[in-house]
Protein backbone atom coordinates (compact mmCIF):
# COMPACT_ATOMS: atom_id res chain seq x y z
CA UNK A 1 0.00 0.00 0.00
CA UNK A 2 1.16 3.51 -0.88
CA UNK A 3 0.06 6.21 1.55
CA UNK A 4 -0.02 10.00 1.37
CA UNK A 5 -0.78 11.78 4.64
CA UNK A 6 -1.58 15.40 5.28
CA UNK A 7 -0.08 15.22 8.74
CA UNK A 8 3.62 14.64 9.29
CA UNK A 9 3.25 13.11 12.77
CA UNK A 10 -0.17 11.88 13.83
CA UNK A 11 -1.35 9.83 10.85
CA UNK A 12 2.04 8.15 10.26
CA UNK A 13 2.20 7.43 13.98
CA UNK A 14 -1.22 5.79 13.93
CA UNK A 15 -0.29 3.69 10.90
CA UNK A 16 2.88 2.56 12.66
CA UNK A 17 0.70 1.56 15.61
CA UNK A 18 -1.43 -0.52 13.23
CA UNK A 19 1.68 -2.21 11.86
CA UNK A 20 2.57 -3.44 15.33
CA UNK A 21 -0.77 -3.95 17.05
CA UNK A 22 -3.32 -4.50 14.28
CA UNK A 23 -4.87 -7.96 13.98
CA UNK A 24 -5.51 -9.09 10.41
CA UNK A 25 -8.74 -10.67 9.24
CA UNK A 26 -6.63 -12.89 7.01
CA UNK A 27 -3.07 -13.40 8.34
CA UNK A 28 -2.04 -14.78 4.95
CA UNK A 29 -2.51 -11.30 3.48
CA UNK A 30 -0.13 -9.01 5.39
CA UNK A 31 0.19 -5.37 4.44
CA UNK A 32 3.28 -3.37 3.59
CA UNK A 33 3.17 0.41 3.90
CA UNK A 34 5.10 2.88 1.78
CA UNK A 35 4.88 6.47 3.03
CA UNK A 36 5.13 8.30 -0.26
CA UNK A 37 5.24 11.92 0.93
CA UNK A 38 7.36 11.78 4.07
CA UNK A 39 9.59 14.61 2.83
CA UNK A 40 6.94 16.62 0.99
CA UNK A 41 6.73 20.37 1.70
CA UNK A 42 3.63 21.70 3.40
CA UNK A 43 2.21 23.12 0.16
CA UNK A 44 2.00 19.56 -1.23
CA UNK A 45 0.24 18.29 1.92
CA UNK A 46 -3.05 20.03 1.22
CA UNK A 47 -5.91 17.83 -0.09
CA UNK A 48 -5.78 18.65 -3.81
CA UNK A 49 -1.97 18.51 -4.23
CA UNK A 50 -1.96 15.39 -2.08
CA UNK A 51 -4.40 13.67 -4.42
CA UNK A 52 -2.55 14.91 -7.51
CA UNK A 53 0.65 13.29 -6.26
CA UNK A 54 -1.26 10.14 -5.31
CA UNK A 55 -2.71 9.84 -8.83
CA UNK A 56 0.79 10.01 -10.32
CA UNK A 57 1.89 7.35 -7.86
CA UNK A 58 -1.06 5.10 -8.72
CA UNK A 59 -0.26 5.24 -12.44
CA UNK A 60 3.33 4.30 -11.70
CA UNK A 61 2.70 1.41 -9.29
CA UNK A 62 -0.14 -0.10 -11.32
CA UNK A 63 2.07 -0.09 -14.41
CA UNK A 64 4.78 -1.88 -12.43
CA UNK A 65 2.26 -4.40 -11.08
CA UNK A 66 1.12 -5.27 -14.60
CA UNK A 67 4.72 -5.76 -15.71
CA UNK A 68 5.18 -8.11 -12.75
CA UNK A 69 2.22 -10.17 -13.90
CA UNK A 70 -0.32 -9.15 -11.24
CA UNK A 71 -4.02 -9.11 -12.06
CA UNK A 72 -6.17 -6.38 -10.51
CA UNK A 73 -9.22 -8.64 -10.33
CA UNK A 74 -7.48 -11.75 -9.01
CA UNK A 75 -4.49 -10.79 -6.88
CA UNK A 76 -5.08 -9.59 -3.32
CA UNK A 77 -1.76 -7.73 -3.33
CA UNK A 78 -2.69 -5.46 -6.24
CA UNK A 79 -1.32 -2.04 -5.17
CA UNK A 80 -3.56 0.41 -3.36
CA UNK A 81 -2.96 4.13 -3.03
CA UNK A 82 -4.58 6.01 -0.13
CA UNK A 83 -4.72 9.65 0.92
CA UNK A 84 -5.45 10.60 4.52
CA UNK A 85 -6.45 14.22 4.94
CA UNK A 86 -8.69 16.53 6.96
CA UNK A 87 -11.22 19.24 6.31
CA UNK A 88 -9.52 21.80 8.55
CA UNK A 89 -9.86 25.06 6.59
CA UNK A 90 -8.70 23.67 3.27
CA UNK A 91 -10.15 24.63 -0.07
CA UNK A 92 -10.86 22.34 -3.03
CA UNK A 93 -12.06 19.42 -0.89
CA UNK A 94 -14.77 18.42 -3.38
CA UNK A 95 -12.33 18.77 -6.28
CA UNK A 96 -9.84 16.51 -4.52
CA UNK A 97 -12.55 13.89 -3.96
CA UNK A 98 -13.65 14.04 -7.59
CA UNK A 99 -10.09 13.64 -8.89
CA UNK A 100 -9.42 10.71 -6.56
CA UNK A 101 -12.66 8.99 -7.50
CA UNK A 102 -11.95 9.31 -11.23
CA UNK A 103 -8.40 7.96 -10.89
CA UNK A 104 -9.08 5.18 -8.38
CA UNK A 105 -7.24 6.71 -5.43
CA UNK A 106 -8.75 5.91 -2.02
CA UNK A 107 -9.43 8.61 0.57
CA UNK A 108 -9.72 8.44 4.34
CA UNK A 109 -11.23 11.77 5.33
CA UNK A 110 -11.96 13.44 8.67
CA UNK A 111 -13.97 16.58 9.39
CA UNK A 112 -12.70 18.63 11.07
CA UNK A 113 -9.54 16.54 11.56
CA UNK A 114 -7.98 13.19 12.43
CA UNK A 115 -8.39 13.92 16.15
CA UNK A 116 -12.09 13.09 15.74
CA UNK A 117 -11.17 9.49 14.86
CA UNK A 118 -8.94 9.32 17.94
CA UNK A 119 -11.71 10.82 20.06
CA UNK A 120 -14.19 8.14 18.97
CA UNK A 121 -12.01 5.55 20.69
CA UNK A 122 -13.01 7.23 23.95
CA UNK A 123 -16.59 8.35 23.38
CA UNK A 124 -19.35 8.87 20.88
CA UNK A 125 -19.55 12.39 19.46
CA UNK A 126 -22.14 13.84 17.11
CA UNK A 127 -22.11 17.65 17.56
CA UNK A 128 -20.70 19.96 14.90
CA UNK A 129 -17.23 21.40 15.40
CA UNK A 130 -17.74 24.25 12.95
CA UNK A 131 -14.59 23.19 11.14
CA UNK A 132 -12.43 23.93 14.19
CA UNK A 133 -9.83 21.21 14.71
CA UNK A 134 -8.65 22.94 17.90
CA UNK A 135 -11.99 22.08 19.51
CA UNK A 136 -11.65 18.41 18.61
CA UNK A 137 -8.05 18.33 19.84
CA UNK A 138 -9.01 20.02 23.11
CA UNK A 139 -11.81 17.53 23.70
CA UNK A 140 -9.44 14.63 23.02
CA UNK A 141 -6.92 15.93 25.55
CA UNK A 142 -9.62 16.05 28.22
CA UNK A 143 -10.42 12.35 27.95
CA UNK A 144 -9.78 10.27 31.08
CA UNK A 145 -6.25 8.82 31.18
CA UNK A 146 -5.29 10.45 27.86
CA UNK A 147 -2.58 12.64 29.39
CA UNK A 148 -1.27 9.68 31.39
CA UNK A 149 -0.35 7.87 28.16
CA UNK A 150 2.51 10.36 27.77
CA UNK A 151 4.05 9.41 31.12
CA UNK A 152 4.78 11.59 34.11
CA UNK A 153 2.39 12.58 36.83
CA UNK A 154 0.98 15.72 35.27
CA UNK A 155 -2.68 15.93 34.42
CA UNK A 156 -2.25 17.74 31.13
CA UNK A 157 -0.49 17.39 27.80
CA UNK A 158 0.61 20.06 25.36
CA UNK A 159 -0.87 20.44 21.91
CA UNK A 160 2.44 19.43 20.37
CA UNK A 161 2.74 16.33 22.56
CA UNK A 162 -0.81 15.28 21.73
CA UNK A 163 0.08 14.95 18.05
CA UNK A 164 2.10 11.84 18.92
CA UNK A 165 0.02 8.68 19.01
CA UNK A 166 0.50 6.36 21.99
CA UNK A 167 -0.58 2.68 21.97
CA UNK A 168 -2.51 2.94 25.23
CA UNK A 169 -4.84 5.45 23.58
CA UNK A 170 -6.25 2.59 21.50
CA UNK A 171 -5.52 -0.48 23.63
CA UNK A 172 -8.42 -2.54 24.96
CA UNK A 173 -8.98 -2.48 28.71
CA UNK A 174 -10.16 -6.11 28.69
CA UNK A 175 -9.46 -9.06 26.35
CA UNK A 176 -12.99 -9.00 24.97
CA UNK A 177 -13.01 -5.27 24.24
CA UNK A 178 -12.49 -4.04 20.68
CA UNK A 179 -12.04 -0.28 20.69
CA UNK A 180 -11.58 -0.21 16.94
CA UNK A 181 -15.02 -1.76 16.46
CA UNK A 182 -16.50 0.74 18.89
CA UNK A 183 -14.92 3.71 17.11
CA UNK A 184 -15.97 2.29 13.74
CA UNK A 185 -19.60 2.05 14.83
CA UNK A 186 -19.59 5.62 16.10
CA UNK A 187 -18.00 6.80 12.83
CA UNK A 188 -20.51 4.84 10.74
CA UNK A 189 -23.36 6.66 12.46
CA UNK A 190 -21.77 9.98 11.54
CA UNK A 191 -21.46 8.79 7.95
CA UNK A 192 -25.11 7.83 7.87
CA UNK A 193 -26.10 11.33 9.00
CA UNK A 194 -24.05 13.26 6.45
CA UNK A 195 -26.03 15.62 4.23
CA UNK A 196 -25.30 16.52 0.61
CA UNK A 197 -22.51 15.66 -1.82
CA UNK A 198 -19.93 18.22 -0.59
CA UNK A 199 -17.49 16.62 1.91
CA UNK A 200 -16.56 20.09 3.16
CA UNK A 201 -19.98 20.23 4.82
CA UNK A 202 -19.89 16.82 6.55
CA UNK A 203 -19.41 18.06 10.09
CA UNK A 204 -18.50 15.91 11.98
CA UNK A 205 -17.32 12.99 9.86
CA UNK A 206 -14.56 10.41 9.62
CA UNK A 207 -14.10 7.22 7.64
CA UNK A 208 -10.60 6.28 8.77
CA UNK A 209 -12.09 2.92 9.73
CA UNK A 210 -12.41 2.13 6.00
CA UNK A 211 -8.67 2.60 5.59
CA UNK A 212 -8.01 0.31 8.54
CA UNK A 213 -10.51 -2.41 7.68
CA UNK A 214 -10.82 -2.35 3.90
CA UNK A 215 -7.38 -1.09 3.06
CA UNK A 216 -5.16 -2.85 5.59
CA UNK A 217 -7.43 -5.76 6.47
CA UNK A 218 -7.20 -5.01 10.22
CA UNK A 219 -10.29 -5.80 12.28
CA UNK A 220 -9.10 -5.12 15.83
CA UNK A 221 -6.18 -3.99 17.95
Amino acid sequence: MYVFTEGEVTEPGYIDFLRIHGELKDPSQPFEIHFENSSAPSKRRKPLPLVEDAVACLIRVESRARRDGLDEDKDWNWPQVWCLFDRDEHKNIATAFALARKAGVNIAYSHPCFELWRLLHYQNYTSEFGGACDSAAALLKKQPRFAATYGGRGGSVSTEQAKYVKPKQFAAATPDQNRFEQAKQYAARLGGARVGPDPALWDPYTDVHAFVENGLGVFRY
